[in-house]
C-alpha cells in the first residue's frame, strides 16, 4: 500500500468522524429543543388552563353575588336558603363552576367559589359586606356645584370609617366647581379614568383636606322600587284642626302635601308614605318629626314620585335630629328639589333622577344624592357616618365583595 492511498483513507476517516460528531451535535441540539418547545408548551397549557379554572371560579363570585343581591330585594330578608351551584357551566366554555354561599346576618356571609377546567382547579372566597346607598356625603350622576363659603364634613366618624367623600360620576370638564372658600373635609372623586384636574373647576382659596381622585369604573345608582303594597293601600287622611295643626301617621298613599303659611303637620309614629304627586312647604309650614321625648318612635319615610319644594320659611323639620328617621326617596317622577329656608335639614335624599338645590344658609345633617346638586352659598352639609352602617332591611341595601382570598 503506498502512502498516497493510506493518506486518503486516513483523511476519509476523519472526515467521517467529523460528520458523526457533527451529526450527533444535531441530534442532541434537536432532542434539546424539542424538550424546550415541550416544556414550553406543557407550561402554556398549565397557564391556559390556570387562568380557565380561574375565569370559572370568578364567575361563581359573581353569581353568587347576583343571587344574594336578588334574593335581598325580597323583604324581610331570610337568610334560610342561601344561594348555591354545582358544576354549572358557561356559555362557549368548558370550564365548569361550583359555588356556595354559607354563614348568617349577624356573622356575615362568605362565598366560596370552585373553578374547574380539565384536571386543573381554582378556589376563591370572599366576604360579603353589606353597602348602602349613602356610602357618600354628596353624589351625583351630573354637575355638583358648590357656592361662596359651603362645608361639607362628616361627624359620628368611627375609627375604621375612612374619609368622607363627595363626588360625581361625571368627566366632563368644569363639572364639579367649587367656588371660593369652600372647604371639604374628605376626599373627592370624579368619573371614571377622567382627570380630576380637569373636571374640577376650584377657587385657589378652596380647602380639600384629603385626597382627589377618579373611579375606577363608574357608580351604578342601585334602583328603588315603590314596595307594592303601598300602591294597593287607601289614601291617607290628613286630620287638621281650625288652627292649622294636623297628624299623619300610618302606611298609606297620598297625591300631594300641599301646607299652606302656618300649617304644620305632624308625625308622631313610624310613618311610610308615596307620595304621586308634589310636596309644596309654602312660607311658615312644617312637616315635623316629633323629638325622642315626645314619640320616640317616631320616623317618616317618603317614595316620592313628584317634586318636593320648601319655600321660604317653609321646612322639613326633624325635631328627633337623627337623619335616618327621614328618608326621602324620589322615583322616576321626581325631577326637582329644592330646600329654600334658612333652616336644619336632618335626613336623607336619594333620587338620582332630580336636581337637587339647598339654598342660601340651609344646614343639612345626612347625605344626598342625586342628578346634580347646587350648595348656595354659605349653606353646609355634614355627613353623618354613621349611614354606612346598613341592615339587612334597609331600603336599597347590597351586598359587595370584600376581603377576596384565593387557593
Amino acid at each position: 500500500m503506498n502512502k498516497k492511498s493510506l493518506w486518503q483513507r486516513k483523511k476519509t476517516a476523519f472526515a467521517l468522524s467529523i460528520v458523526m460528531i457533527a451529526f450527533v451535535l444535531a441530534i442532541v441540539i434537536g432532542i434539546g429543543l424539542l424538550n424546550i418547545g415541550f416544556q414550553s408548551r406543557l407550561q402554556a397549557v398549565r397557564a391556559a388552563s390556570d387562568i380557565a379554572a380561574k375565569c370559572a371560579a370568578d364567575s361563581g363570585l359573581t353569581k353568587a353575588l347576583f343571587e344574594m343581591n336578588k334574593k335581598l330585594q325580597l323583604k324581610p330578608w331570610s337568610g334560610s336558603v342561601l344561594p348555591q351551584g354545582t358544576d354549572e357551566t358557561l356559555a362557549g366554555f368548558d370550564a365548569t363552576f361550583s359555588f356556595a354561599v354559607t354563614g348568617n346576618v349577624n356573622d356575615g356571609y362568605v362565598v366560596e367559589s370552585v373553578g374547574q377546567y380539565g384536571w386543573t382547579q381554582r378556589k376563591v372566597r370572599s366576604a360579603l359586606r353589606l353597602a348602602g346607598l349613602f356610602e357618600k356625603a354628596v353624589f351625583t350622576q351630573g354637575d355638583l356645584e358648590l357656592k361662596n363659603g359651603t362645608v361639607v364634613d362628616s361627624y359620628n366618624n368611627d375609627a375604621d370609617d375612612g374619609s368622607m367623600l363627595i363626588g360625581t360620576n361625571s368627566t366632563e370638564a368644569g363639572s364639579l366647581i367649587m367656588k371660593s372658600g369652600v372647604t371639604i373635609n374628605g376626599d373627592v372623586v370624579v368619573g371614571a379614568s377622567a382627570d380630576p384636574d380637569v373636571v374640577i373647576d376650584r377657587s385657589s382659596d378652596t380647602t380639600i383636606t384629603g385626597e382627589t381622585y377618579s373611579l375606577t369604573e363608574p357608580y351604578e345608582f342601585p334602583p328603588i322600587t315603590l314596595p307594592d303594597y303601598l300602591t294597593k293601600l287607601p289614601k291617607l287622611s290628613i286630620k287638621t284642626n281650625k288652627d292649622g295643626f294636623g297628624t299623619i301617621s300610618g302606611l298609606g298613599k297620598l297625591e300631594h302635601i300641599n301646607l299652606a303659611n302656618g300649617q304644620i303637620l305632624s308625625v308622631n309614629a313610624p310613618t311610610t308614605i308615596y307620595v304621586s304627586g308634589n310636596i309644596i312647604l309654602d312660607n311658615a309650614s312644617q312637616l315635623q318629626i316629633a323629638d325622642e321625648a315626645t314619640a320616640p318612635n317616631a320616623s317618616l319615610t317618603i317614595y316620592l314620585d313628584g317634586n318636593l319644594e320648601c319655600k321660604n320659611g317653609g321646612f322639613l323639620n326633624n325635631l328627633a335630629q337623627d337623619p335616618k328617621k327621614l328618608q326621602i326617596y324620589g322615583l322616576t317622577g321626581c325631577k326637582s328639589i329644592g330646600l329654600k329656608t334658612d333652616s336644619r335639614f336632618y335626613g336623607t335624599i336619594y333620587a338620582p333622577n332630580a336636581d337637587i338645590r339647598a339654598y342660601n344658609s340651609v344646614e343639612m345633617f345626612g347625605s344626598l344624592v342625586g342628578k346634580t346638586y347646587v350648595q348656595d352659598v354659605s349653606a353646609a352639609l355634614h355627613y353623618d357616618a354613621s349611614l354606612r352602617d346598613v341592615s339587612i332591611n334597609d331600603v336599597g341595601a347590597y351586598f359587595v365583595l370584600s376581603r377576596w382570598h384565593e387557593e
